[in-house]
């Protein structure tokens, strides 16, 4: 054999093995990869429910400074100020829930504000810092609004609302399949 055929049939050989390593580089980027999406998309739901549990904290401090006004005189105001009729559907319910909410024990409403928001934040927080907890209690307390959503839906439906659940859905079962994840990565860790 001539050292030119040696060379011609190193060739096929040299490229066989170069596109297997450019392969399996490809395959090592990839899964390199995964943990950062993981990670990423671990972060956007976090910043969602931060941002959800500030908006909560801003609208309960909103709300109980108006608890020492006349809510149902604001609300008529406010439908008068937009040039509303105070006996359609949206202004009729601004002024029974302005009702309902001057009803209601301020010190219940505080509490519930505090623990909604603190849920958020926790949430949030375990989210973050990928922690198991975190998503837990991110995936339940997202499917806890899931029957909500959908009866929701049944009774409005509407692409708000089949966003709302679509999205909620997505959140759930990423946050299952992680948990899924988890737990055969110990179990197979420990067996």
């Amino acid at each position: 054999m001539t050292p030119s055929q040696t060379r011609t049939d190193a060739r096929p050989a040299a490229a066989h093995a170069g596109a297997a390593h450019a392969e399996a580089v490809h395959a090592e980027a990839v899964h390199a990869e995964h943990p950062v999406a993981r990670r990423r998309t671990l972060r956007i739901i976090a910043l969602f429910e931060a941002v959800k549990g500030v908006t909560a904290l801003a609208a309960s401090l909103g709300l109980l400074s108006l608890l020492h006004h006349d809510l149902h005189h604001l609300a008529i105001a406010l439908i008068s100020h937009f040039g509303l009729d105070p006996g359609a559907h949206y202004p009729s319910l601004l002024v029974h829930y302005a009702d309902v909410v001057a009803d209601t024990n301020r010190r219940q409403l505080f509490l519930l504000a505090v623990g909604y928001v603190a849920l958020r934040l926790a949430e949030a927080h375990g989210l973050w810092h990928e922690h198991a907890w975190g998503e837990w209690l991110g995936a339940l307390s997202g499917a806890l609004y899931v029957p909500f959503e959908l009866q929701h839906l049944r009774h409005a439906p509407g692409l708000a609302s089949a966003s709302v659940l679509g999205l909620n859905l997505a959140v759930v079962a990423f946050l299952g399949w992680q948990l899924w994840r988890r737990r055969a990565k110990t179990t197979a860790g420990t067996g």
